[in-house]
């Protein structure tokens, strides 16, 4: 049976996921620093995005993702780990992008992955120290007819 502290870790450790997808999902980048530790690497470099520390992920976030109109970050399947004040996850992501389809109709591009991270708990707060992506599927789906 799960004790009552390892029962609050991972719902506080499923909820820092779902701020994660809020941050991205409402462009608020700022609340990433809420996400993850100040030194944190993360590779978003299995679906062709940047590896860095967190300001340069803000800064490749903000760049790129004003190109997609529309987008979600849905996470389930988690699969966490924890051991004091340290943990591991798995979790799954199903991350559909609008693409602008310029002068034509939009298409929809479907991302399939797992996030691979590395959770530390820092005053008494968790925190993403290391993501790592890994791909399932990327599939950019053409546009309905009567579409755009």
């Amino acid at each position: 049976m799960l004790s009552l502290q390892e029962i609050s870790d991972r719902l506080e450790i499923e909820d820092l996921m779902v701020r994660y997808s809020h941050a991205v999902d409402t462009r608020q980048w700022d609340l990433l620093d809420e996400v993850f530790t100040p030194d944190a690497h993360i590779d978003y470099s299995a679906m062709g995005g940047s590896v860095g520390d967190l300001a340069a992920t803000k800064q490749f976030l903000a760049a790129v993702l004003p190109n997609f109109p529309a987008f979600q970050h849905l996470i389930s399947n988690s699969s966490i780990q924890v051991d004091g004040d340290t943990a591991t996850g798995r979790t799954m992501c199903h991350n559909p992008m609008l693409v602008s389809g310029g002068d034509g109709p939009p298409t929809m591009m479907l991302c399939g992955l797992w996030y691979h991270d590395t959770f530390v708990r820092v005053d008494g707060q968790w925190r993403i120290k290391q993501r790592v992506e890994e791909k399932s599927f990327l599939f950019v789906a053409p546009s309905a007819p009567g579409m755009g």
